[in-house]
């Protein structure tokens, strides 16, 4: 079964967008040290429940959205088309993290795809 493992938040200001989420609700904000201007998001301690996530510096989707993790992301997008949904990103590296892919599923949301793999560029 996948689980839900992380959110994105797009911002065109993510300074901004960092300093509200951290006065409002005390998440924690690292640059990410990839090939891309990202920020880790912790929002809480990895005891409690809940999930971690992500601020990309983008123009802002209105949404948030979140990633599913997959054991093959190739399968996964295959089973997608077949049952109704549509990749709206194809499947791409993120460098040393896995393969990452988005999709809209047949009622229009929108979800991202992640297959682990440190060796992906």
């Amino acid at each position: 079964m996948s689980r839900i493992v992380h959110f994105d938040i797009e911002s065109n200001n993510p300074e901004k967008t960092a300093d509200f989420y951290s006065k409002v609700f005390g998440w924690k904000f690292e640059k990410w040290g990839g090939p891309m201007e990202y920020w880790m998001i912790s929002t809480g301690p990895k005891d409690k429940p809940g999930i971690n996530g992500g601020l990309s510096k983008g123009e802002p989707l209105g949404k948030v959205v979140n990633t599913i993790d997959v054991d093959s992301l190739d399968e996964m997008i295959k089973k997608i088309e077949a049952n109704g949904g549509k990749i709206t990103r194809p499947k791409g590296p993120i460098t040393g993290i896995g393969w990452y892919a988005a999709f809209q599923g047949p009622d229009g949301n929108s979800f991202g795809l992640m297959q682990e793999d440190p060796n992906a560029k």
